[in-house]
């Protein structure tokens, strides 16, 4: 087009004017336009529960490194007590030994006094211990099991980005095989989310 009211038709003004008013030359008739649409609406679905399934991958994954982090407190708190437990141990040891070698009687029952004390708590140590080993192991168990859900999220945001890449594809080459490539794997990334929202 000139400034002089000259009009020059290109090949993209006159599939413009086709399109206008209603065909579309030979890119697939009417039923291009609800094609269009269809994967235009199905992208914007997969895409929102993408985004949502992406958060909750992370989520998991932040969770399953706290839980981690509370193991490794318990373990250590654990270990501490292992070695109060040992230390009472080795004093009982020597009460035991000291009891064993005095030779007055009212002697033999102080050091029986500390045994048996160092007996009780070591006892009482023990319980505690053990409490802590059992939350340690808990709290591995709740991180695994994040960890695992984690990556059933991160699997079905994969797939619903690959079935956001076949709606791409079909839209630009306008072929069906594709689009229905793109809802098998939008129902494939679906099913495995809801997996990871049932722990499976």
């Amino acid at each position: 087009m000139s400034g002089h009211g000259f009009h020059v038709h290109g090949p993209h003004d006159h599939e413009l004017e086709h399109a206008q008013k209603g065909g579309h030359g030979d890119h697939g008739g009417a039923d291009s336009g609800g094609m269009i649409n269809q994967i235009a609406m199905f992208t914007a679905i997969i895409a929102t529960i993408g985004a949502i399934f992406g958060y909750m991958g992370g989520a998991t994954q932040a969770n399953a490194g706290l839980y981690k982090n509370n193991a490794a407190i318990k373990k250590t708190e654990a270990s501490n007590q292992w070695n109060y437990f040992q230390s009472k141990s080795t004093k009982q040891s020597l009460a035991e030994m000291s009891r064993d070698l005095a030779s007055r009687e009212e002697d033999k029952a102080k050091y029986q006094a500390k045994v048996d004390r160092y007996e009780k708590e070591k006892n009482e140590i023990k319980v505690v211990a053990d409490k802590l080993e059992a939350e340690a192991t808990e709290w591995d168990h709740k991180s695994d099991q994040q960890i695992h859900q984690h990556h059933r999220w991160a699997q079905s945001t994969t797939v619903l980005q690959v079935c956001i890449a076949l709606a791409a594809i079909a839209l630009l080459t306008k072929k069906k095989w594709l689009e229905y490539a793109m809802f098998v794997a939008g129902a494939a990334g679906l099913v495995v989310g809801v997996l990871a929202g049932l722990h499976i």
